[in-house]
């Protein structure tokens, strides 16, 4: 019986470029950056809150706006600041990384103030908002996603220095 020559594995292949400004470098092992890992879940979290709560302050503040202007109002901020850190988390970089650690302490400060505000005085709003007894209509997780934000994002950047 004849042997046969088993050819050896080849080597691991360089990444390929990403674009022009990765032409001509050296590959270098990347960075894990903001959206892997729980970072992933996070933008997946936000993306959602961004259409969600972008969604309905658009129909309230169309149709109803007379209603309760400062909940809708309010639910269109939630949107945008949600947005911020969906696009921040999915850009990564040190700038994506301030605006987010930015907007996840606006959004735990949004949630606290206007949690406390419609416990204290319900009256000021006649519809609830995203932020509204501190997320209760959507299981407290506005509450708890800036919190998993700021930990992220400091854990995220103890382990790329």
């Amino acid at each position: 019986m004849a042997e046969r020559e088993i050819p050896a594995a080849a080597p691991p292949r360089a990444p390929e470029p990403d674009g022009p400004q990765d032409a001509g470098r050296a590959p270098e092992a990347a960075p894990r950056g903001l959206r892997h890992g729980p970072g992933r879940l996070l933008v997946t979290l936000y993306g959602i809150f961004t259409v969600g709560a972008a969604s309905r302050s658009v129909y309230q503040l169309s149709t109803r706006f007379d209603e309760a202007p400062l909940a809708y109002t309010l639910s269109a901020v939630a949107a945008l600041v949600y947005a911020f850190i969906t696009v921040a988390l999915v850009r990564g970089g040190e700038g994506a990384r301030r605006l987010a650690l930015v907007c996840c302490a606006a959004e735990l400060a949004g949630v606290l103030v206007v949690g406390t505000w419609t416990l204290v005085d319900p009256s000021a709003f006649p519809d609830a908002t995203v932020w509204s007894d501190y997320g209760r209509g959507y299981l407290f997780l506005p509450l708890v996603l800036p919190v998993t934000g700021l930990l992220w994002l400091r854990r995220s950047r103890q382990r790329e220095r």
